[in-house]
Formats: C-alpha cells, structure tokens, sequence
C-alpha cells in the first residue's frame, strides 16, 4: 500500500495492486477507483485512468469508481419511502440527481480494510442524510482477479433506516489501444431485448421499448459505431435484463476491433447501462499520457434500473434494516491466439 495522493482536506489517498489470472489492477481509496487494469501479453491498459491523484476530483467522469448511494439518475432527485418525500442532491444539469450525487461515495476516500495478492476489500460508512439520502449506509467494496481472467467486483451494503440502494462499478474499457484511439469499431452484445428510452435530460420516460427494429437492439455481437443523419448514434441507455436481482449470469460481451481481446460482463443486476462513451473527452492527459477523446472508451455499468424509485414496474432499489444488499460482477478478459 503506497500513497498515491491527498484531497484538497488532507486525507491520505491509498494505492494497492493486486495480480491473478493474466490481470493486475491498481485501486485507489479515493472513489474505490480501479486506476489501471492490465492483461499479460497486451501491453495497452484495458481502462481509463490518471497517472496523478489531482487529475481525478478535477476531471474524472467517474473513472472505474463505485457509483452511488444511487447510481445513475433520480429525475429532480426526488423520490419517496414509505410516504416521506426526499430531495437528494441536484448535481446533474442543476435539476437531477447523478451517481449519488456532487460528493457520492465515488468521490469520497474508503477504507482498505484488507488485502491479499489477488485482492483488495474497501469499506465505507455513507452517512444519514448525505446527499439527501436517509439511513446510515455501510458499504463494502471487494475486487479479486480470479484464476480465469475475470475481475470480479462484490458490493455489498446494510442500512439502520430504509433507504435506496443501488451501486455500480464505472470503469471505460477500450480493449485495443487504451484509449488512444476510439471504441466505435469494437462490437457488443448486450442479452436485452428491451430498453428504457430517455428524454433531452436523459431521464427514463417511462417506456420499456422492444430493442427489435430500433438502434438499440444488440442481441447479437455487431459494432458499436452507427451512423444515422450524418451523426454517430450515441448510447447511454439502461438495457433491461430482469425484473429483479438473480443470480449470476454472462449478460454482455465486448470485442477489440484489433486486439483479439474479448470482455464478456456477468451479474446479478437487473439492469446494464451502456455508455459509449461521447462525452468522455478530457483536458488532461490519461494513462500514459494518452489524451482521451469522444468514445475513447465504453462503460458497462449493472445496476437497478435509472430513476426506479419513480416507477411501480421498475425494479425495486429499496435496502431496509436487517436485510443485506450484494451485488456480483465480473468483466471476464480473453485473448485469442
């Protein structure tokens, strides 16, 4: 464990590396970040990231952090629990509520609470009333690179009041050049076949559309760069996998256009928010001083469906005493030949 940096409080940043099965990441207690992700035999890392601490309060659309207490978007962040209205921060577009908020638990430094060779465990207390969120949430965080190539992310939280729930892990993957070139021509499949359609906000509407006939339909691998009106067709929708948290399951795949290397996603989450990435151009150089532009890299984020707590026949984020919150999931790496 080395330090890797200090907030603008003076609270110590931590580094740890961990190594199994071909992989070796770089975590920070800063956001529980994954900062560096690398495959044996690919020189390139798989992820997104700053080599400086600074680099990531500044700049970072959430670089491989833990998103929450409520990942992706509440519309006006507002939402109700057993009849009491809450108004959780506003820290997207000035009217709705992102990735928990303007100071989430992926903007806050965690606890390392333990280590091994192929592992690292992150805890952290997220207090009642933090960014209009009741309860006091404890939250752990535990990556471990597995013997078959997979990282494997488990998140697992307890609440003393009822309150809402829903973490995800935000890495950018490119999976040929690290990110200095673009993902467009890496294909995807997602196993969805509907979605949830946004507004101008990119706030669900409501709607759970068939991908069939639509842009949005990946059910079988095809490249991500679409082209419609002269434009590049842009993704950051919710794909609707269950009803509810299940069991694990592979629910996405992604494939280098260069590299021969493949990522397939597995989780419990009923949700899979796939951004492709257009707005993650930055002022500051990446990892290894690659500079970053529109679709540099792609998020795969499993998740509670955006904005549930608005709607009856979303998948429930509620987390009440006594019962145990734990997702599941891994990014599975392959390289051919």
């Amino acid at each position: 464990m080395e330090e890797f940096g200090k907030t603008g409080s003076g609270e110590t940043v931590y580094k740890v590396t961990i190594a199994g099965g071909g992989l070796t990441a770089n975590v920070i207690s800063w956001g529980a970040v994954i900062q560096d992700l690398r495959l044996d035999g690919h020189e390139e890392p798989l992820v997104l990231g700053f080599e400086n601490f600074s680099d990531y309060p500044a700049h970072s659309p959430y670089f491989g952090a833990i998103a929450g207490r409520y990942a992706n978007r509440i519309a006006h962040g507002r939402f109700a629990i057993d009849g009491t209205a809450y108004q959780a921060d506003t820290n997207f577009l000035g009217k709705h509520l992102l990735h928990g908020g303007a100071n989430g638990i992926g903007k806050r430094v965690w606890t390392i609470a333990g280590i091994s060779e192929n592992s690292v465990m992150l805890t952290l207390r997220d207090p009642d009333g933090a960014m209009g969120f009741p309860g006091n949430l404890d939250i752990s965080c535990t990556y471990t690179l597995a013997n078959d190539g997979s990282l494997n992310v488990q998140l697992g939280g307890v609440t003393d009041a009822p309150t809402l729930c829903n973490l995800a892990h935000h890495s950018y993957f490119n999976l040929d050049d690290g990110g200095a070139g673009n993902i467009l021509d890496h294909e995807v499949s997602i196993a969805a076949g509907s979605y949830l359609p946004v507004d101008s906000d990119l706030i669900p509407t409501g709607e759970i559309k068939p991908v069939a006939g639509t842009d949005y339909d990946f059910r079988q691998m095809r490249r991500i760069g679409l082209v419609r009106n002269s434009e590049i067709v842009t993704y950051d929708n919710n794909f609707c996998l269950e009803g509810s948290r299940g069991e694990l399951r592979a629910v996405a795949r992604v494939a280098g256009a260069s590299s021969g290397i493949t990522m397939v996603v597995a989780t419990t989450e009923p949700g899979l928010q796939f951004y492709s990435g257009a707005k993650v151009a930055r002022e500051v150089p990446g990892l290894g001083g690659r500079l970053y532009e529109a679709f540099a890299g792609l998020a795969m984020e499993p998740q509670v469906w955006p904005d549930a707590p608005n709607h009856s026949g979303f998948p429930s984020a509620m987390l009440r005493p006594g019962e145990t919150y734990r997702q599941v999931t891994e990014y599975r790496f392959a390289a051919s030949g």
